[in-house]
């Protein structure tokens, strides 16, 4: 028997091969007798197609085939709801798929011989278009006038609103001792995964049409594809090679289902890949969300009652807004126990690119007003942030908004006080006077200014509202006598995080074998079950445990000496409940994860340039699979979060992209990111988690803006309820532009 294999710091089994680049990406694939793919793009935001001329291509050099929307057999697709056109273009069965309803909508996509002929042949097609009004404003797209963007689908742009009532917040209200209101705006951001959208498609030996692209869900890629093109989900085939980051940018289908098209119509090997600017233009971002709130507490400071109103812009097509907005509305009232709560929570369909998942998934936007709010209470009522934190945090058996105890283990207390200890955040420290955000007093400040902020949050950990959480694994066990090697079968996406490496030291730990005798095989729809996608920090949790429950499956057949030993398991998570429509009341959630973080920055007051000298995030991981992955993780989420709410500036006119590079959509450098991040790693098991994990991917994101805005008033005596906090924003909150 080895020793024991969780727990410890292994190295990632795929890190050689990325770095010496022997690793393929979806890019890099390449077969005999192979074609290239280019798409048109609408690039306007909301038209109708009259007319589609494609002759010029035809007739181009190279010039394979070109397909448009009456080539789709059924032209509808979208991961929750089929909203979204294939291809947007006259002669579709589908009504009202001859309308674009953003830039990125596709058109018609053509095959050459090679890439530069495919380039030049799509620049030839031309297309007739009948503008149509635009709407790229939430607020506007509410109003009972506003033009209709989805006609079948109802009288109204509203694409989601979920409402939570508990208790009675206007009687709460009416005690309360303080009461804070705010209004929020927090940004778009864009997923900047270092490898752009890319695949090849083929016929396979069984003559299947098989994807080979990176994704998150292999078997709901399938389904989606295998819907669009009218075929059998047996027909269609999913394989994904290495994939170049995600952080959910990769949930939705973008170039797969045309890929599959001309492989399955051409019956020859067919290769796309998008440029920079494609990307993103083509794939969903992260909501942009506005929010009002007004929160109560008494002079002992309690928190008594909370009314929030989120919108969130869900763009042209549903994409994952229903969840997205679900987790919003979940966590839009922090960690902390509210006996009385009001949300209302808005998605909007607008001519803007798409809302989608995002790391955090709805909740960096809730928690950045919600721990904005504790902020503000705890200084107008003379409080500690932290000690304010704690004594309103949940607890076991609280009662979340939505009226249902909070899933046991809570470990929310133990995060604050791990951060605030790590930190050493000193509650009786000289405070700035309250008065200080006067435009006279600001003005004297001196050039530069520190400052500290703390802030908390949590997240689920899989699926919510209903589904059926479920994860597929195969074990095989080989060998003579003694144990020589085993195989392990799990298709879940390994799309940066690590989760190959952690899946073999799982089955390692319960086989009692060594993990370098231990194969994985992945990703696979047609050879693996179904294994959830790699979102909601789930695969941790569940493919541990059908990893889990498989490896104890195969050593109990190799204990009865069945050779060679092969099992295999679907884990099955305890259930959830969706929103009641009235109330919310409903358990959304079987388990949710926990986190704190306190940052100290450093802010120029003669150019308004933020730095960051230090950020602490204390996580609850429940158990450290492999504790330097988690580390990883956590500094990975923090220098993103950091991009997001100090520097990533997407910026939009009338519903088109102005920031469409990466050299006009910044993201951070090594000389951009937090000067020092200290990983906490938090340990309190989740009961059902595999050795007590639970998910932590999302989780170290969550906290950041919201902290970071505090430490910026530490510094200054301004709150800024907008971000990124740029500079010009934030000389404009110190009155000096």
């Amino acid at each position: 028997m080895s020793e024991q294999s969780v727990g410890k710091s292994l190295p990632r089994i795929d890190a050689r091969g990325k770095v010496t680049g022997e690793t393929l990406y979806s890019g890099d694939l390449k077969m005999d007798g192979m074609l290239f793919m280019k798409i048109l793009f609408a690039e306007r935001p909301h038209a109708r197609v009259l007319n589609i001329h494609t002759s010029k291509a035809e007739n181009s050099a190279g010039f394979i085939a070109v397909y448009t929307a009456k080539d789709i057999p059924v032209n509808e697709y979208g991961l929750q709801i089929p909203d979204q056109p294939v291809l947007c273009g006259p002669g579709s069965s589908k009504p009202y798929t001859d309308i674009v309803r953003f830039v990125g909508d596709q058109i018609a996509v053509v095959v050459a011989s090679t890439e530069v002929e495919a380039e030049a042949a799509v620049k030839l097609i031309e297309v007739e278009y009948e503008d149509l009004p635009l709407l790229s404003d939430p607020t506007v797209a509410l109003r009972s006038d506003a033009p209709i963007l989805h006609p079948d689908r109802g009288d109204t742009n509203v694409c989601v609103h979920y409402k939570i009532r508990k208790g009675d917040v206007d009687a709460a209200f009416a005690k309360a001792d303080v009461i804070v209101e705010g209004e929020y705006q927090t940004p778009v951001q864009e997923h900047a995964y270092l490898q752009p959208e890319a695949g090849l498609a083929y016929m396979d030996d069984e003559g299947r049409v098989t994807i080979e692209a990176g994704g998150q869900w292999t078997h709901a890629d399938r389904e989606t594809i295998a819907h669009s093109l009218g075929l059998p989900d047996e027909m269609i085939r999913i394989i994904y090679p290495a994939i170049g980051g995600a952080f959910g940018g990769r949930e939705d289908m973008s170039m797969q289902i045309v890929l599959a098209l001309a492989a399955w119509k051409l019956k020859q090997p067919v290769k796309i890949i998008w440029s920079r600017r494609e990307s993103m233009i083509g794939h969903g971002k992260r909501h942009a969300v506005s929010i009002k709130a007004k929160w109560g507490a008494t002079k002992d400071g309690k928190l008594i009652a909370a009314e929030n109103e989120l919108i969130g812009d869900g763009g042209a097509y549903m994409y994952t807004s229903n969840k997205v907005l679900g987790n919003a509305a979940i966590t839009s009232t922090g960690p902390y126990f509210v006996p009385n709560a009001k949300v209302d929570v808005y998605g909007v369909y607008t001519n803007n690119v798409p809302g989608a998942a995002f790391r955090g998934f709805g909740a960096p936007q809730a928690l950045f007003m919600a721990e904005s709010q504790m902020n503000k209470l705890a200084e107008k009522l003379g409080m500690d942030p932290v000690e304010f934190r704690l004594k309103n945090a949940l607890r076991e058996g609280d009662l979340m908004s939505f009226g249902t105890p909070v899933p046991s283990q809570v470990s929310i207390v133990k995060c604050i006080e791990a951060a605030r200890d790590q930190f050493k955040w000193a509650k009786d420290r000289k405070r700035k006077t309250k008065d200080r955000n006067s435009a006279t007093t600001v003005r004297r400040l001196p050039s530069t200014v520190r400052g500290s902020g703390f802030a908390a949050g949590f997240k689920n950990v899989g699926f919510s509202f209903g589904y059926q959480e479920h994860c597929w694994a195969k074990v095989e066990i080989y060998g003579n006598g003694k144990m020589e090697r085993a195989i392990i079968h799990q298709a879940g996406a390994e799309v940066g995080q690590g989760l190959h490496t952690v899946l073999i030291q799982m089955a390692a730990h319960v086989l009692g074998i060594s993990e370098n005798k231990i194969e994985i095989k992945t990703s696979d729809s047609a050879t693996q079950g179904n294994p959830g996608s790699a979102s909601a920090s789930r695969l941790t949790f569940m493919a541990g445990n059908a990893i889990k429950g498989a490896a104890e499956a195969a050593l109990e057949k190799w204990n009865t000496e069945e050779r060679p030993a092969i099992a295999e398991f679907k884990y099955l998570a305890p259930r959830t409940t969706p929103f009641d429509h009235d109330t919310g009341y409903s358990t959304p959630n079987f388990s949710y994860a926990y986190v704190a973080q306190a940052a100290e920055v450093e802010v120029d007051t003669e150019t308004g340039h933020v730095r960051v000298i230090r950020l602490v995030s204390a996580d609850d991981v429940g158990k450290a699979i492999n504790p330097d992955q988690v580390t990883g993780q956590i500094e990975g989420a923090v220098v993103q979060a950091h991009g997001y709410a100090v520097l990533e500036d997407y910026k939009t006119k009338d519903g088109r992209v102005l920031t469409d590079q990466l050299s006009t959509y910044l993201i951070p450098t090594i000389w951009d990111i937090p000067e020092s991040v200290e990983s906490v790693l938090v340990e309190v098991p989740d009961p059902n988690g595999p050795w007590g994990a639970r998910g932590l991917g999302e989780l170290p994101f969550l906290p950041v803006a919201p902290a970071i805005a505090a430490a910026i008033h530490d510094a200054t005596g301004v709150w800024i309820s907008e971000f990124p906090f740029t500079p010009e924003r934030v000389l404009r909150a110190l009155g000096k532009i």
